[in-house]
C-alpha cells in the first residue's frame, strides 16, 4: 500500500490527492495559527495543528470517491464505520494538551459524536442523510455554545462532526442512489 492508499484511500487520483493534502495542509496552519495567536506553548501549537492536520484533512477525505468506495465496500457494515469513529480520541488527546479544555468537555464531546455515530449507523436508509445533518448541526451548537472550549478551538467540535458524520458514515450519492428511497409499506 502506498501513502496515498492509507491517508486517503486505494486508487485515489491525483485531483483528490492534491485537495486532500492542501486542506489537510491548510487545515494545520490554520488551527496552529490561532493556536498561537491565543498564546498557546510551543506544545499547543504542536498538537493543535496536527488535530487541524487530521480532522480538515480527514474531512475532505472523507468526502472523496475513493474513500467512500473504499469505507463503504461489501463487507463493511455498522461495527467497522462505529470502530472508525470510536478512534477518533482527539478531543482527550486535548484535554491533556490544551489548558481550557476539561476532561467532561472531551467526554462531551466523544460521547455525543460516538453515540450520533450510533444513531445514524441504525437508521434505515432513506433517513441516514437527514439524521447526520440534524446530528452534526445540534453537535455544532453543543460544542460551541454549550461547552467550555477555548475560543481558538470552535471549529474542533463541528470539524470533527463533519469528518465522522458527514463525511464517513454517509455513503457516495451513487451507492446512495441503489438503496431503496421509501420504507417498506407497514402492513
Amino acid at each position: 500500500m502506498t501513502i496515498n492508499d492509507r491517508l486517503i484511500a486505494p486508487n485515489a487520483t491525483r485531483g483528490e490527492a492534491a485537495l486532500c493534502y492542501s486542506a489537510a495542509v491548510a487545515g494545520a496552519v490554520t488551527a496552529g495559527l490561532l493556536a498561537r495567536h491565543a498564546g498557546g506553548s510551543a506544545l499547543v501549537i504542536v498538537v493543535v495543528a496536527l488535530v487541524g492536520f487530521d480532522l480538515f484533512g480527514g474531512a475532505v477525505v472523507n468526502a472523496t470517491t475513493s474513500a467512500k468506495r473504499w469505507f463503504h465496500r461489501p463487507g463493511r457494515d455498522a461495527r467497522h464505520h462505529l470502530a472508525f469513529v470510536a478512534i477518533h480520541l482527539q478531543p482527550f488527546l486535548l484535554a491533556l494538551v490544551v489548558p481550557g479544555v476539561g476532561w467532561w468537555t472531551a467526554a462531551a464531546i466523544y460521547g455525543f459524536v460516538v453515540a450520533a455515530a450510533l444513531v445514524v449507523t441504525v437508521t434505515p436508509h432513506y433517513l441516514r442523510t437527514p439524521v447526520a445533518f440534524a446530528a452534526t448541526v445540534f453537535g455544532a451548537v453543543l460544542t460551541t455554545a454549550v461547552l467550555a472550549v477555548p475560543a481558538f478551538l470552535l471549529w474542533f467540535g463541528p470539524v470533527l462532526l463533519i469528518k465522522l458524520l458527514l463525511a464517513h458514515l454517509l455513503p457516495d450519492s451513487a451507492a446512495a442512489d441503489r438503496l431503496p428511497s421509501t420504507p417498506a409499506p407497514v402492513v
